[in-house]
């Protein structure tokens, strides 16, 4: 099994292989992170790992976004392990997912902006706060089909269940947003690869923090696409029968502060 060390980002959010993650990054641990990735070499990957925060919380004096307003605020001065506990492993989700940051961009008042995909799954062997920030070794997780079911091969399963998984989310999105509402599932550039599918759902979807730990830690793409199918189907269920929702964007990326 492919092992690395790694920058750690801590969120209170999850990230899947293909998704767009922006942050705003203020805290001066982070900081010291992304000055580390800008030094790498511009022809390779600038890596680091977003893991979801189990207990414990990141630090935002800001709501949600990227306003300008924080480009006055002092950066943060934080120990890399503040606010985690004696045991960050323990405060942290096991598997999180690798991001590459394509763009790192340095404010006038030393802040970031910065736009990164997610690439890869991983779990977290262990977590070194011997540095200016967190350092995760970690382990790739391989993305598997799935076991077949009868005659079918892992692929066929897979690819099946994509299908209804899309057609559930299409509904899903009606119930949520409207009919109106610009749709991820339409339109003629949508995903045949089911595990892209599955992550791309996972991410779209309303759901909460452990919901959506749980689509990404799910053991193979059959598995996770057959957690999808039902819980957009109980999801449409519920939205079903609320007297009123307000209108969402299901395919607005949010920023997150930290």
């Amino acid at each position: 099994m492919t092992t690395a060390r790694l920058p750690l980002f801590p969120l209170n959010a999850v990230l899947f292989p293909g998704l767009v993650l922006p942050l705003n990054v203020f805290e001066e641990r982070y900081r010291a992170m992304m000055r580390e990735l800008l030094e790498t070499d511009e022809d390779a990957p600038r890596r680091f790992v977003v893991v979801a925060i189990r207990d414990g919380r990141e630090t935002a004096p800001t709501a949600t976004g990227m306003p300008d307003t924080v480009a006055a605020a002092p950066p943060v001065e934080r120990a890399p392990a503040d606010g985690f506990g004696p045991d960050p492993l323990q405060t942290f989700h096991r598997v999180g997912c690798v991001a590459d940051a394509a763009k790192i961009r340095e404010r006038a008042d030393g802040s970031y902006e910065v736009l990164a995909t997610g690439t890869t799954r991983v779990r977290l062997l262990s977590v070194d706060a011997s540095g200016p920030f967190l350092t995760a070794e970690v382990e790739e997780l391989p993305e598997d089909p799935g076991a077949a079911v009868g005659e079918d091969s892992p692929t066929d399963e897979a690819g099946a269940l994509a299908e209804g998984v899309l057609r559930a989310f299409r509904s899903y999105q009606k119930r949520l947003a409207g009919a109106s509402e610009r749709s991820l599932t339409t339109g003629a550039d949508l995903p045949d690869d089911p595990s892209v599918v599955s992550y791309l759902v996972a991410a779209a979807a309303v759901l909460d923090v452990p919901s959506k730990q749980r689509l990404l830690q799910a053991p193979d793409t059959a598995t996770r696409l057959r957690e999808e199918l039902s819980l957009l189907r109980k999801e449409t269920a519920v939205i079903r029968h609320l007297p009123s929702l307000p209108a969402a964007d299901l395919t607005r990326e949010p920023t997150y502060p930290n």
